[in-house]
């Protein structure tokens, strides 16, 4: 039987055939341009020819989260573009040079050291011409896209006119200061509007730590396994440890979190009723000395592999805080702005914390995040100090508040939701098909693929992930995997047909290192 590529040399294609693939009107031999041909049918024509220039941003308000529109809405069949094999030489030579002085580069670097130039909307260009899909925002920041005009705009008018103004009050922090106030969450003394600016969703996190021990008086934080907080001494204590990093902080304590395809216990949800809720209280009381000032979780993990607990998972633990008097702590860091479908990760489960941060698509890419507490604890707020050297600058306060309003007038929310419907409803049949995924998740544009070497066992196959991950990158696709764990998290601007373009050249990048590892 004739075997048909999954991508043609418009999507662009490899050389390797699959079995799978069916023909499509562009290239009569590729699934991406079928998935592409059954997209358009269901278009309408209004949507389906839009074209815009760019500058005519501020006649552009997005009509319903379904349109394909944007403020840099592009042909479907003009990317990604390979000019030359990536990464190229120019990529080479930068990253040869730079890598005299920088140290540490974290593995994705090191695995495909591309040199990026410039971004716009869902694309990035490198040095060598090469333009790719975004398939990661960056690292989870630019889900309104690169250079948003209206960000973008904001950005500059301060650059030109204060850039510092210590923590003074500015006009355009109040007017942040009641953005957030107006979209936060809660109810009554429970409401976070309590804020402080930070840099970095490290610092933001440092601060929620210290808000939690001035509340409570008490000193020890209980946090879970493959969390990531950050990478200063209170935060990595939050976090697993590896041997360069030495022994933990005193006081702060690990469990297992409700990851129903790990679990930690070897149970089934819903039959386990929760186990993993009821080991914490164990933990609160044989394991701490009764002294937790917090709890610390990010709703869905990101680092982890993009993990979305059980329902009622967050609700136990909740309970549990209010039991024991301990404060719950929701780092939002990865998972606020509409990353997932909601403003706030938390809104899945209708649950409240007492303090939550805010960073990463919080500016779309500006280095601005925050730390908010309930009303309750105002009092409590005032012993930290929110003096810092670049939190809440005029720069800082602007991109936020652009990108606050942007999500809000091109319905972002309900955009980043119904793409990662699709996108998940497509992994879903990607999992049935391919021996070594053993799971797919997500909510929203936060999305993973577990690679495992025997669906039975569910042995992490790291192999395959850096495989699939390096083979989708000389496609065309950037994005940031970990590990055996493909993580995803496109623009909520991104179209469907582009997205599933995304997703079909990772699909082909599975499809051939299955094969290359000696999978039928």
């Amino acid at each position: 039987m004739a075997t048909r590529r999954l991508l043609c040399n418009r999507c662009p294609a490899s050389t390797m055939p699959s079995p799978m693939a069916t023909s499509g009107r562009s290239c009569g031999r590729c699934a991406s341009c079928s998935i592409l041909k059954r997209l358009r049918r269901n278009l309408t024509p209004s949507t389906s020819s839009l074209r815009r220039e760019e500058g005519q941003y501020q006649n552009l308000r997005r009509d319903s989260p379904m349109s394909t529109k944007y403020w840099a809405d592009l042909d479907v069949n003009s990317v990604p573009v390979i000019k030359v094999p990536a990464p190229g030489p120019k990529s080479k030579d930068y990253h040869d040079r730079a890598s005299k002085y920088m140290k540490g580069y974290s593995s994705q670097v090191r695995l495909f050291p591309v040199t990026f130039e410039k971004g716009h909307g869902v694309t990035l260009t490198d040095v060598d011409g090469n333009t790719y899909i975004d398939f990661s925002s960056g690292i989870y920041v630019t889900g309104l896209g690169h250079c948003h005009p209206k960000v973008t705009e904001a950005v500059q008018k301060y650059a030109g006119i204060l850039m510092n103004a210590h923590d003074f009050t500015t006009p355009i922090r109040t007017q942040l200061l009641e953005k957030i106030a107006e979209i936060t969450i809660g109810e009554g003394d429970r409401r976070l509007n309590g804020v402080q600016f930070y840099d970095s969703g490290t610092a933001a996190v440092e601060a929620g730590l210290r808000m939690c021990r001035a509340a409570t008086g008490k000193l020890e934080f209980i946090s879970f396994h493959m969390d990531f907080h950050g990478k200063t001494m209170g935060a990595v204590g939050l976090a697993p440890l590896d041997s360069s990093q030495g022994l933990r902080a005193p006081g702060f304590f690990l469990a297992p979190r409700g990851n129903c395809y790990r679990c930690a216990f070897h149970q089934t949800y819903p039959q386990c009723n929760l186990m993993c809720v009821d080991y914490l209280r164990t933990v609160i009381k044989e394991e701490t000395s009764g002294r937790v000032a917090g709890i610390v979780l990010e709703p869905i993990q990101g680092w982890g592999g993009s993990v979305v607990p059980p329902d009622g998972w967050i609700q136990g633990i909740r309970a549990l805080c209010d039991e024991f008097g301990i404060l719950l702590m929701a780092d939002e860091v990865l998972t606020c702005m509409a990353r997932t479908g909601k403003m706030f990760a938390m809104e899945h489960w209708n649950t409240v914390p007492d303090v939550m941060t805010l960073g990463k698509g919080f500016g779309n890419g500006f280095p601005v995040t925050a730390m908010l507490v309930g009303e309750k604890y105002k009092e409590a707020i005032e012993k930290i100090s929110a003096s810092t050297s670049y939190g809440g600058n005029p720069m800082a306060c602007a991109a936020a508040l652009a990108s606050i309003e942007v999500i809000e007038e091109e319905h972002l929310c309900e955009r980043s939701a119904h793409l990662g419907k699709i996108l998940l409803k497509r992994m879903k049949e990607m999992e049935a098909i391919y021996p070594i995924i053993g799971e797919v998740r997500g909510l929203g544009c936060l999305l993973g693929i577990e690679l495992v070497k025997d669906k039975s066992t569910r042995e992490p196959f790291e192999e395959a992930g850096r495989l699939v991950y390096q083979k989708a990158f000389r496609k065309g696709l950037a994005w940031i995997p970990a590990g055996h764990i493909l993580r995803m998290s496109p623009p909520m601007i991104m179209e469907d047909e582009v997205a599933l373009k995304g997703l079909a050249i990772i699909e082909e990048s599975i499809y051939e290192t299955q094969r290359e590892l000696g999978y039928s």
